[in-house]
């Protein structure tokens, strides 16, 4: 099984990740990839209550995720990544490119962005970067829950998608 979604969520770990996602896929375990919360115990700490005790939670920066990515994908339990930034996910792809596809799954309002779902606000270089990793051969689709229909990337730049 490995891991079956990359996420970007800038909410990280939250109720739609570990609810929403993580019964539906039968969650064992998540990579959080962020060079700040890998720093911070206090911060881990925040994240593992929101955590069933039965899922392991691993906490990496993006050099210690790339260097790991390929155990995460041969794991036999169903795990998923989260990253909290269109920026992190990009660093991380150049670094582990096994990662070939990438759910938008919650990118939210901040200064300079421009809302093209009612979940994704992107500012025009998180737009560019979506592109360039597209372009270079990642499946990227935005998709809030399971049961939603899976936005391509080119609906969600043209805003097409939330009907």
């Amino acid at each position: 099984m490995g891991l079956l979604l990359h996420r970007i969520d800038d909410r990280l770990i939250h109720g739609q990740v570990v609810v929403g996602w993580g019964q539906p896929l039968g969650l064992r375990f998540i990579v959080l990839v962020d060079d700040d919360v890998a720093a911070s115990d206090w911060e881990q700490e925040l994240y593992r209550m929101g955590v069933p005790p039965d899922v392991e939670v691993h906490f990496l920066s993006v050099i210690d995720a790339s260097t790991r990515i390929a155990a995460f994908h041969a794991d036999p339990r169903p795990g998923i990544l989260l990253v909290n930034s269109v920026d992190t996910m990009q660093r991380l792809i150049a670094a582990a490119p096994a990662i070939r596809t990438v759910n938008l799954g919650g990118v939210h309002h901040a200064d300079g962005r421009t809302q093209r779902l009612r979940y994704v606000f992107l500012t025009p270089q998180e737009e560019q970067q979506l592109r360039a990793l597209e372009q270079s051969g990642v499946d990227i689709t935005a998709q809030d829950v399971p049961g939603a229909r899976p936005i391509p990337l080119q609906d969600v730049l043209a805003g097409r998608g939330d009907g």
